[in-house]
């Protein structure tokens, strides 16, 4: 008998997780982990169907995995009612009913990204995220989390026994409130140029490229102005950055207390990772904490930035197990 373990009936599923930039593939083998982990410029492909058959057909899967995957998981940006699902910030429309249908699954689980990502918190390891400012976590009290990338997805985490509840949320719509005067004037630039400015109009990288056309008259790249925020060349840039961090800060700590998470507050998605030691050194803390006769309760609640590169394979991956104990 041949133990190389390539030839080993494995039981692959697929896990997803589509952006409205990328989309993430994965194939797991429960209980050992993920391969064949592959990225895909979502604008590349007509349809998600075609990017699944093109991560299917690829090298790194054929290398691993010749035969039929009965049990798929994709967690994706946008919100879900029904069968038909449209995305958000990308044209990908599809029936999740036809899509299982076309790949011949058994399962097929569709969930928000950041449901996913919540069911990720409290499965990641201290070498997986990153401590900012003070606090300490309590065991088995509510989590939240936020994060600030093609738009700005909200979920939170509700314990319930051994169990965890994922908060399938639209938190990023809610009304931006300022937090100073140039808060106020970078608002006032948005009201009339949309109406209703929610949270997501700044916290994103169309948000930050609003915020700093708002308050330099100049219109650069999101990718613009975190480089040259980075490099120290720009003092504008510098101030479209810290002004982004500071409204994160009240948006996170608005969550907090809504949630009442003292289990603490996550912070993902694609941008805040760049900002390495900006985020650091900015007012994000201080201003989680600045909710007046209640700062005192802010403060012991801790904020993590999340640093593991793919940590919705993680909550897809449990939310899978979940579905199937259920449904078998």
């Amino acid at each position: 008998m041949n133990l190389n373990p390539h030839h080993m009936p494995h039981h692959y599923r697929l896990l997803a997780d589509i952006g409205g930039t990328n989309a993430r593939f994965a194939l797991e083998t429960p209980g050992k982990g993920v391969e064949a982990l592959s990225v895909l410029r979502c604008a590349d492909y007509a349809s998600l169907a075609a990017a699944i058959e093109h991560y299917l057909a690829s090298a790194p899967v054929q290398s691993v995995h010749r035969g039929p995957i009965h049990d798929a998981a994709i967690a994706i940006a946008t919100a879900l009612d029904g069968d038909l699902v449209g995305m958000t910030s990308h044209h990908w429309t599809f029936s999740i009913a036809a899509l299982r249908a076309h790949f011949g699954l058994t399962t097929l689980l569709v969930v928000n990204d950041f449901t996913a990502l919540a069911m990720a918190l409290p499965r990641l390891a201290d070498d997986q995220r990153k401590k900012i400012g003070g606090g300490l976590e309590q065991p088995g009290r509510p989590i939240g989390l936020l994060g600030p990338g093609t738009g700005l997805g909200v979920s939170g985490l509700m314990p319930a026994g051994e169990r965890w509840i994922p908060l399938a949320s639209e938190g990023g719509h809610a009304t931006f409130a300022p937090g100073d005067f140039t808060e106020l004037g970078v608002l006032q630039a948005l009201w009339s140029e949309y109406g209703h400015v929610s949270a997501e109009r700044l916290l994103s990288g169309m948000g930050l490229e609003s915020i700093h056309r708002a308050m330099s008259g100049e219109t650069l790249s999101a990718a613009q102005i975190t480089g040259r925020a980075l490099a120290g060349d720009s003092a504008a840039c510098d101030r479209t950055v810290a002004c982004f961090c500071a409204v994160l800060g009240t948006v996170a700590g608005n969550l907090a207390l809504t949630l009442g998470a003292t289990g603490g507050i996550y912070i993902g998605g694609g941008i805040v990772g760049r900002l390495g030691v900006l985020f650091e050194r900015s007012q994000f803390r201080a201003r989680f904490e600045a909710k007046g006769r209640m700062a005192p309760y802010m403060a012991k609640i801790p904020t993590f930035l999340i640093t593991e590169e793919y940590p919705a394979f993680l909550g897809v991956s449990a939310l899978l197990d979940d579905h199937l104990a259920n449904h078998h």
